[in-house]
């Protein structure tokens, strides 16, 4: 079977992008590669399950729109699929002058974003938040928390529904674009699709190559290592809690943020990942640092930013460091209270003039096309970034599609693991 879509990546963009062409697509035959045995299983997986308002962006960009839809249309998903979240709402804390400044700034871009906000005084801070510390501070009434892997699961159940298949444990090996469609080798059989999509995340510059593709980026993994807190302080705050982001910064610094499952976590900082896909605290793999380490743009990066990087570095080997971070706006914070939790890893993609891409990277050709960076929060405004994905790739039906989607209405829908299914 000739199927119309492949996609490749079972995190959530690859699932909103399968569930977004088939919405739009009904008739079209689609299955879905996931090297994995679960889905969402590295960056949807490890994330802080934050659905974020749209605060940070610049009001008009296209990160804004897709959050600010994002917002709406993730707990309308989780509306309509019986998915728990919670509008915790979030306070943005500054302690100093220089955050005040900052804080305004902030302020003004919430109102042009259409963001709806309310600004605190100190003792309207403490009344809020009585074990929280600050000059002032913007609470952000939108912001929610969520298991993203709950997300994930409805909407595999909506592929599937919908006549798609999802395969797990089909790891990628080859890929070769014909005049008719694209041939996909995994480790287990070979899949021909009219049209591919790759959202493949922390391996995405790697599947890009090897479709053929020349890259001028590389994926970079940083570690995002978290704490959690004893049961005892889970009660510590109300709301997440977030400093006010340094411009000169690539990400936002620590935060306190209350999980879906009553639990608190601190972090997350952000260190240079010596693996990928390697989440113990000292995983390593050779052929991840070789090959960053030959790629120019890693050095003038790091060189860029080598005065953070050593101190997320630092703070990473000694725990007091990361606890003073935390302890500015959260003073009774104790190094006790920092309990190890598994880390994150962030596809980071880096260009080769050593400059962090922040927006959508794109490589097309005539059948293919490749998510090579969906910037954060790409899980909050995962369903229109499906759509948006959709839009570029959803073909008009051929005769050729009609008969293979005769041909879709006696295959069975499932999701199946290693060829077998599930």
């Amino acid at each position: 079977m000739i199927y119309d879509y492949c996609i490749i990546g079972g995190g959530i963009v690859g699932l909103a992008t399968a569930m977004k062409l088939l919405e739009a697509d009904p008739d079209a035959s689609l299955v879905l590669l996931e090297k994995e045995q679960r889905l969402g299983m590295h960056q949807t997986g490890h994330n802080s399950g934050v659905i974020h308002a749209g605060i940070y962006y610049a009001p008009g960009s296209l990160k804004a729109e897709l959050c600010r839809r994002g917002v709406t249309e993730t707990k309308a998903f989780c509306d309509e699929h019986g998915i728990r979240y919670e509008n915790c709402g979030k306070l943005v804390v500054a302690t100093n002058a220089l955050e005040m400044t900052r804080l305004d700034a902030l302020a003004s871009r919430a109102v042009e974003n259409g963001i709806g906000i309310e600004r605190l005084n100190f003792d309207a801070l403490r009344e809020r938040e009585p074990n929280i510390v600050g000059s002032a501070a913007l609470f952000v009434r939108e912001t929610a928390v969520v298991d993203y892997l709950d997300i994930c699961d409805a909407m595999a159940k909506v592929i599937v529904s919908k006549g798609a298949q999802i395969a797990l444990g089909s790891k990628v090996v080859g890929i070769a674009e014909e005049s008719d469609c694209v041939i996909v080798d995994t480790e287990d059989g070979k899949w021909c699709a009219r049209k591919i999509v790759v959202c493949a995340g922390l391996q995405s510059d790697r599947i890009a190559r090897l479709a053929g593709l020349r890259t001028g980026h590389q994926i970079i993994p940083f570690r995002g290592e978290y704490f959690r807190l004893p049961e005892s302080k889970r009660d510590i705050v109300k709301h997440l809690i977030y400093p006010v982001p340094d411009p000169s910064l690539p990400f936002l610094g620590v935060h306190l943020t209350r999980m879906i499952d009553g639990s608190v976590t601190v972090g997350p900082n952000a260190v240079l990942g010596f693996s990928r896909e390697g989440y113990g605290k000292f995983s390593f793999s050779a052929a991840d640092v070789a090959e960053f380490a030959r790629f120019p743009g890693f050095w003038r990066t790091m060189r860029a930013n080598l005065n953070h990087g050593l101190r997320e570095a630092r703070n990473s080997i000694f725990r007091r460091g990361y606890l003073e971070e935390c302890r500015k706006y959260c003073p009774s914070l104790r190094e006790a209270d920092l309990m190890p939790m598994e880390p994150g890893i962030r596809a980071q993609a880096v260009a080769a003039n050593g400059s962090m891409i922040h927006d959508f990277l794109f490589l097309e050709t005539p059948r293919m096309l490749h998510v090579c960076n969906a910037p954060s929060p790409a899980a909050t405004s995962s369903i229109p970034i499906g759509e948006m994905i959709a839009r570029k790739v959803c073909a008009t039906p051929s005769r050729a599609r009609s008969m293979h989607a005769a041909r879709k209405t006696s295959h069975q829908a499932e999701i199946r693991t290693n060829g077998v299914k599930a």
